[in-house]
């Protein structure tokens, strides 16, 4: 008997020290210590009741152990060639440096066709849009504010499309923006508002312009639901009360990123010719095929 005692106290021992060293492998050390609290108890009861114990333990380590190796597989998939990471464009030390200190780099195409792209581009927002279409449906005012809205939309959507195309179409972008707000000063001029108002109406429209770019960017990111409250925030500065006025700018933003998304970008950056669909078609979701631009840079 005093041989089989001791021969028990050893086994408990040694089922001791296996379930201390699974403290240190297990994600669950507090259940661990719990268990393990009992073991007195437990061994009261017999050294049977403390196998099984200490069996469940080292069962339910493997099993955790088995989804570490889980997960550390799937990060392993994902951290390699299926990555979610967008690709950069890559650029040298030297492009990195002058960049850096806000100076421009080497393009893919000269500065000034690209320029000239960028004027373009923007032409066609301005003029290749139906401004009294959008007041009459859309129950817009008929001022300059309301034009700006409307076309800082359009410019939007050329940006959305600019930025795909790397280091260049961001430059285009930088330029957009600049020949909006030169025309936007000139058109408040020409209309005769006082320097010091239109001075303060400038201010105010670049605040809104850059909030506008935010909002409308989660809207096409997101649901129709987030696009909506953009346009209503944006667009109709929070004054419409018609839903289906939402559903229409809804319908026409979805499309025309669309559209700009069939165009080639090449053409974009060497012509900037873009056009737009109605704002009211009687299959929107249809899938029209752009032209092709026809590029001429005589005496650029």
């Amino acid at each position: 008997m005093g041989s089989l005692g001791s021969s028990c106290q050893t086994k408990v021992a040694q089922w001791i020290a296996e379930c201390s060293g699974l403290l240190q492998t297990t994600t669950v050390p507090g259940l661990c210590r719990r268990m393990l609290c009992s073991t007195l108890q437990r061994h009261k009861a017999g050294p049977f009741q403390l196998s099984k114990f200490c069996g469940g333990l080292i069962q339910a380590n493997g099993a955790i152990t088995q989804q570490n190796r889980y997960f550390y597989n799937m990060n392993k998939h994902l951290s390699g060639k299926d990555s979610l990471e967008p690709s950069e464009e890559k650029v040298g030390a030297f492009t990195r440096i002058i960049e850096a200190m806000g100076f421009t780099g080497p393009l893919k195409y000269s500065r000034w066709k690209i320029k000239v792209a960028a004027l373009r581009m923007y032409t066609c927002c301005v003029e290749k849009t139906d401004y009294e279409e959008f007041f009459n449906r859309c129950q817009m005012p008929d001022t300059l504010n309301s034009w700006f809205l409307v076309a800082q939309l359009h410019v939007w959507m050329c940006l959305v499309r600019l930025k795909q195309e790397g280091r260049t179409g961001k430059y285009m972008c930088r330029y957009i923006v600049h020949c909006m707000w030169e025309d936007v000063e000139q058109r408040g001029k020409v209309m005769g508002i006082n320097s010091a108002v239109l001075k303060e109406d400038l201010k105010r429209m670049v605040e809104n312009f850059y909030a506008a770019l935010f909002g409308y960017d989660e809207g096409i990111l997101c649901d129709d639901h987030v696009l909506a409250a953009a346009l209503w925030r944006n667009l109709f500065n929070r004054n419409c009360d018609d839903p289906r006025h939402l559903e229409l700018l809804v319908e026409y933003v979805r499309k025309q990123v669309q559209h700009l998304d069939a165009l080639s970008g090449e053409d974009l950056l060497l012509t900037g010719e873009v056009s737009w669909r109605p704002l009211v078609e009687s299959n929107a979701r249809s899938i029209l095929k752009p032209l092709s631009p026809t590029y001429n840079d005589e005496g650029l």
